[in-house]
């Protein structure tokens, strides 16, 4: 997020000197998709020719060559639609900041799984989207929300602020099958927030990888479908950008349980967010635990990465 310094041409609505928050989708604002509220898949803001995505900020070549925002300046392109102009308040950076993505992201990971009052929802990962998806599954009525990961001070937050159920996987030769029997036969709905840097659970799944033209590991996504109940619900919220190799599709099938995935598209969700935000319904500063200058981001990266210093969610300010 930042402010305005300059405007193209055609941009109309966004002026010089409006504090934006830009999220990482790009959204044309009139193509089917973006009119649909599916602005991740904006079909005009992917200039690449090889691939059928939406644009996006920070992902590279594959979704349209657009440079992240940590930066001091951003261009951002569809600027009226790509933008959202934070109404005047006394609302610190830090309230709003999350809305470019984690905040949106776990938000409709839990409205995209259908979770309603009384489910049993299981979340995977306890980092910065994963405590928001346990936040918003509460929220949503959630009658039982299990957090797992395998990191003390994550599990612990989850357990302090987010007052959920935990559950260490590295505890447990069978996570997934552990977690199901704790379930009694398994969660209505499983939010897969951690992806493919997941820790992978097993020597045999290195063995397998070497093997195929799979990056990182399923594990979590295995885990995810082995403690789902009988038409249950996986959501895949975590990224995943390359084949999986040995996926359980017969499992799927056989047990009718529904996977959902994708990025968020979160444009159209940001205004509803931000009014909760300012009427104190939840308070995302909660998952702060660094505040840091941006010349010292790979340091920043590089903590996240180790999960050092107690670290969950850093921010960082020119």
């Amino acid at each position: 997020m930042g402010i305005v310094v300059e405007t193209g041409k055609e941009v109309k609505k966004v002026k010089k000197g409006d504090r934006v928050v830009i999220p990482f989708n790009i959204s044309c604002g009139h193509c089917h998709f973006c009119k649909h509220d599916m602005e991740s898949q904006c079909g005009n803001s992917n200039p690449n020719p090889d691939v059928d995505y939406g644009g996006l900020f920070g992902f590279g070549k594959l979704n349209g060559n657009y440079p992240g925002g940590q930066a001091e300046y951003l261009r951002v392109p569809f600027a009226d639609t790509s933008s959202f102009v934070v109404p005047e308040s006394n609302l610190p950076d830090e309230k709003i900041l999350f809305l470019s993505d984690i905040v949106p992201t776990a938000w409709w990971s839990v409205e995209n799984s259908q979770v309603k009052p009384g489910d049993t929802v299981i979340v995977l990962g306890s980092g910065p989207v994963g405590l928001l998806a346990q936040k918003f599954a509460k929220m949503k009525g959630a009658e039982r929300v299990i957090a797992v990961d395998c990191i003390a001070h994550r599990i612990e937050h989850s357990a302090k602020t987010e007052g959920v159920e935990t559950f260490n996987f590295m505890e447990a030769d069978k996570p997934g099958k552990a977690l199901k029997e704790m379930t009694n036969g398994g969660a209505d709905v499983v939010i897969d927030c951690v992806g493919m840097d997941g820790v992978e659970s097993k020597t045999s799944e290195k063995l397998l990888n070497t093997l195929s033209p799979q990056m990182g590991t399923i594990a979590p996504l295995k885990t995810a479908i082995e403690c789902v109940k009988k038409f249950g619900t996986v959501q895949m919220t975590g990224v995943y950008l390359s084949p999986a190799a040995f996926f359980p599709l017969n499992e799927l099938f056989s047990r009718n349980v529904v996977l959902k995935s994708g990025q968020a598209p979160v444009v159209h969700l940001m205004p509803k967010l931000y009014d909760m935000i300012s009427n104190d319904v939840f308070d995302p500063t909660e998952i702060i635990t660094h505040v840091l200058p941006l010349e010292k981001a790979s340091e920043a990266y590089q903590m996240f990465d180790e999960k050092a210093d107690h670290n969950i969610k850093t921010i960082l300010k020119p």
